[in-house]
């Protein structure tokens, strides 16, 4: 039997100046909760049209019926789900990344070797469910807001630790290359 590599906590860090590979940590939507109003409305569309198709008076009127619940699903229930699954969050052990839209997707990243100041609000309803809005502003590029960020404390904390550990592998491979040395 042999011993683990790692015992838990952070990973190996890369011998100086040898390219470390870029790893996910996590995946991230905005929080799920958005969508309860959605969830609502198709319990009760489909409570509605269950309850009413083939009671109606006239034939065509299951038509108008099901029309009107399709319409409903679409606007209240699919299009709200199709904007909360086109923006997402990635957080990787060198940058940041933004992805957003669902037919044509931009893209926006911030890099943790360059730093940046991170914002954390906390309304009470998002504070309830453990949500919240951090903002990561490195000074030069406009802010990067991640919305409704669920683990909200834990996503700080994890991105504190990777700008502290990326900033300490850029310092020490610049030591390791001579090019920080200053001589006398």
């Amino acid at each position: 039997m042999t011993p683990p590599d790692t015992y838990g906590g952070r990973p190996r860090t890369p011998a100086p100046g040898a390219a470390a590979p870029e790893r996910r940590i996590a995946r991230l939507r905005g929080h799920a909760r958005r969508l309860f109003w959605s969830a609502l409305v198709l319990i009760a569309v489909a409570g509605a049209t269950a309850y009413y198709y083939d009671n109606l008076p006239a034939p065509f009127e299951n038509w108008m019926l099901l029309t009107a619940a399709g319409a409903a699903l679409v606007l209240l229930v699919l299009v709200p789900y199709f904007v909360w699954l086109s923006r997402s969050w990635t957080i990787t052990t060198r940058r940041v990344i933004e992805r957003s839209g669902f037919f044509g997707s931009s893209s926006r990243e911030i890099s943790h070797v360059r730093g940046y100041a991170i914002q954390m609000r906390r309304g009470i309803l998002q504070r309830l469910w453990g949500a919240g809005t951090l903002t990561l502003s490195n000074g030069v590029e406009p802010p990067l807001r991640l919305k409704n960020v669920p683990h909200a404390v834990l996503v700080h904390e994890t991105l504190v630790d990777q700008v502290e550990v990326n900033q300490i592998l850029a310092h020490r491979d610049s030591q390791a290359n001579g090019s920080g040395a200053v001589e006398f």
